[in-house]
Order: structure tokens, then C-alpha cells, then sequence
């Protein structure tokens, strides 16, 4: 068992990666793991891990287990191994709410390669409403065309502004 504090390069671990590794145990549950050294340097590092951090964070629980929202602003679901859903999960068993939310709407489970879309933007609206499941060239034309549309609304309003402050000279 590694000391609190002792650090390896990820390859000596079996990891990809060429960063430093700090061993360190959770102050919560006590669990070692090995984490990367600017970790520990961010404003929100804790030192608790991952699933302690995320019931903190989470507040509320449902039904599956834990509910909290990452640093991007997505929110992630705990799942349980006995869940339908279970082989959308990565290696923490959290999956994406957005997307467990489409594939239960869909009665299946999503490939890796199906993209969700946030219709109005906001990463922590899933209701089936606000999501719609595309392609990977469709989400970029899609993000492209929505940008594109923000801005000539954008310019269209200043246009309009504009317009009335010369009507005023007048």
C-alpha cells in the first residue's frame, strides 16, 4: 500500500499519460486512489473522492443513487448495476443525464456515437423537450447555424436601434 503523498509517473502505474500521480485518501470514506498533482492545486479540490464529492455536490438523491452536475455544467446520474441502462455508464457508473433521459424515452440503450442536443443551450435542462438526438456532422451544423442565427439577431436589433436613433434626428 503507496504512502499518503507518494507520487509515481502514470506509466509506472499501467496509466497513459505522462503526469505525476499523488497518492491520496478520501477524509470521508477513506478510500485511496491516485490522482493526477494539479488536482490537488484547483480552487475546488476537496480531497474527498469521486463518490463522496459527488453526494456533496449532488444534494438530493433519487431513486438510482446519485444525482450531482459536473464541472461543464452537465448533470450525472449514479446507476446501478442491475439498471437496464447500466452499459451506458463510464468507469465511475455515472452516465449522463441527458442521455439517460433520451434512451429511456427511446425504450434503449444509446451507442456511443448518438449525440444529445441541448435545444435551448442549457446543459441542465433533459426534459425530452429540450433534447434531440443527432449526428455528430449534424451537431456541428446545427451549433453553426445557431451561432450564426444568434448573431444576426444580435445585429438585426442593433440595426433597429440604429434606425430609430436616425428617425429621431430627424
Amino acid at each position: 500500500m503507496p504512502e499518503i503523498g507518494e507520487i509515481r509517473t502514470a506509466k509506472s502505474l499501467g496509466l497513459t499519460g505522462n503526469q505525476s500521480r499523488v497518492w491520496r485518501v478520501c477524509s470521508q470514506c477513506g478510500e485511496g486512489s491516485w490522482i493526477t498533482k494539479t488536482v490537488q492545486k484547483r480552487p475546488k479540490y476537496t480531497g474527498l473522492c469521486h463518490q463522496c464529492n459527488a453526494s456533496v455536490r449532488g444534494g438530493k438523491k433519487i431513486k438510482t443513487g446519485g444525482r450531482w452536475i459536473n464541472s461543464l455544467g452537465y448533470v450525472l446520474i449514479l446507476l446501478q448495476p442491475d439498471d437496464f441502462f447500466f452499459p451506458m455508464v463510464g468507469k465511475d457508473n455515472y452516465v449522463f443525464e441527458h442521455r439517460l433521459v433520451m434512451a429511456r424515452h427511446l425504450g434503449r440503450c444509446l451507442h456511443s456515437w448518438e449525440i444529445i442536443h441541448h435545444k435551448n443551450h442549457k446543459r441542465d435542462d433533459n426534459c425530452i423537450e429540450n433534447l434531440q438526438l443527432i449526428s455528430d456532422d449534424r451537431h456541428k451544423q446545427i451549433s453553426i447555424l445557431e451561432a450564426k442565427i444568434a448573431r444576426l439577431k444580435k445585429e438585426n436589433k442593433e440595426l433597429k436601434t440604429e434606425n430609430r436613433r436616425l428617425e429621431s434626428a430627424k
